[in-house]
């Protein structure tokens, strides 16, 4: 005589699911980094591997030679039949528990579920083990922007923790960052009136983690850099889709890391009225992009620091008034600044602006042109001011004048002004710092732009 189990249960011990066919964003076996992954169900998760595990390993039942899976045969065990019909009575019990419960208080949470299709490249890594996803997580985060070339592999990894790959794929990074320890991470960029539907939504992170995995990367930097009005379907579907994309990465690649970028003040800079509370506590941590604070000029039109200091920090001040744990924020400074064309230059070194509107503001800098610190690096010493220090902003600056006679003011930040900064993510106890960009810096070898280099990631370390 067999063993009568009920339908439901038989469909969840033996790993079937007919009424989620083709969905539950199930990995392949050949998963990430090559590791067999069992193909379970994902209505309740750990149940099949749980129901059975228990059982297996008390004895009641036994395991298929030779298999890495959760699937079980009939004949596996070797006790009598009377034996493994009760454990197979217990199994479909403990399923039974496991079960969702309607009723009395409330219907479970829908969850998102995202069907990935991925199927990984070869791994690219002399070390089938560097392509497995890179798991914990460091005290203290250094997020390096990247966008592009081979600058990274002179980059200081001993302070990296993190590098979102803003450039063209490249493997070879992939295989040493992770050698090091270090994340790899996508960048995702979307159109906001896109993302207004749910269905949308879920496509746009299946594709990305099908991405994600197909390299072998470790999660996602969403970077968008939108206007938003507080209250708008934006407002929430923004939020919604960090919320999704973060409990999809982390449910698909095990110790995976999404991240957010946001202006330097939460006060709506730019028109970005963000529900920044609510993005905060769907990721892992914000990228704070402390830098551009001159992208809207409400007063005169003058040139100014690119991240002045105490403007930077009472921004952190209002994300932290937020009820936002500074445990989720990562300082970002620049390694480039400004090269402002002056209407006038004064005595007392002021550098007037043409009026170039940005979002509302009659001014911005977008009066002037990004330069790379390389770039100012190789010009300050033909400048006719030297380097000056404004203290009230915290910065240095510099004039010179173009072949044509016109008179420009640069301002950046150097390794005394991001010091200062950096004091500040160590005293109010921030989860780390980064930059924009990596390449900017001269790693050419020459001995005193080698200097130069080392100073600024210097300045990135925080005595703890």
């Amino acid at each position: 005589m067999g063993c009568v189990i009920p339908g439901w249960a038989q469909d969840k011990l033996w790993g079937r699911s007919p009424s989620r066919a083709g969905r539950g964003g199930q990995r392949a076996a050949a998963g990430k980094g090559g590791q067999g992954v069992a193909a379970a169900s994902r209505d309740s998760p750990g149940t099949l591997v749980g129901s059975f595990a228990l059982l297996r390993y008390s004895g009641l039942l036994g395991a298929s030679k030779g298999r890495r899976t959760t699937r079980m045969s009939w004949d596996d065990g070797k006790l009598p039949r009377p034996l493994r019909c009760l454990a197979l009575a217990l199994a479909s019990a403990l399923l039974l528990l496991s079960q969702p419960h309607a009723g009395l208080c409330s219907a479970p949470a829908p969850t998102v579920r995202v069907e990935v299709n991925a199927t990984a490249e070869p791994c690219p890594c002399a070390e089938p083990a560097l392509c497995s996803p890179v798991r914990g997580r460091r005290d203290f985060e250094v997020f390096v922007f990247d966008i592009g070339g081979k600058s990274w592999k002179s980059y200081d990894w001993s302070q990296i923790t993190t590098v979102a790959a803003f450039g063209k794929y490249d493997p070879e990074l992939v295989c040493f960052a992770h050698s090091k320890g270090a994340r790899v991470v996508l960048k995702g960029d979307i159109p906001l009136k896109n993302i207004l539907e749910p269905a949308f939504r879920e496509a746009w992170i299946a594709k990305q983690l099908q991405l994600a995995q197909k390299q072998y990367m470790d999660g996602i930097n969403i970077d968008i850099e939108q206007e938003v009005e507080e209250g708008s379907p934006e407002y929430d579907a923004l939020t919604a889709l960090v919320k999704e994309t973060t409990e999809a990465f982390h449910r698909e690649i095990e110790g995976s890391q999404v991240t957010f970028d946001v202006a330097w003040s939460p006060n709506c800079i730019d028109k970005r009225c963000y529900n920044y509370k609510g993005i905060a506590d769907a990721c892992d941590f914000l990228f704070v992009m402390s830098y551009d604070e001159q992208s809207q000029m409400w007063t005169e039109c003058v040139a100014a620091a690119n991240a002045p200091y105490n403007q930077t920090l009472t921004g952190y001040e209002s994300y932290l008034k937020m009820s936002i744990d500074p445990g989720k924020l990562v300082m970002g400074v620049p390694w480039y600044g400004y090269d402002y064309p002056c209407l006038t230059l004064s005595e007392d070194h002021v550098c007037a602006l043409p009026k170039v509107p940005f979002r509302g503001a009659p001014c911005s800098d977008a009066a002037g042109r990004q330069v790379s610190y390389k770039a100012i690096m190789e010009q300050v010493n033909r400048s006719i001011s030297e380097v000056l220090w404004d203290t009230q902003q915290q910065a240095p600056y510099y004039n010179y004048q173009d072949a044509a006679g016109q008179f420009h003011q640069v301002w950046y930040d150097n390794p005394k002004s991001i010091s200062l900064k950096a004091a500040f993510v160590r005293d109010r106890g921030l989860r780390g710092i980064g930059m924009w960009n990596g390449n900017c810096l001269d790693y050419s070898g020459d001995a005193v732009a080698k200097q130069q280099t080392e100073d600024m990631w210097r300045a990135l370390e925080v005595n703890l």
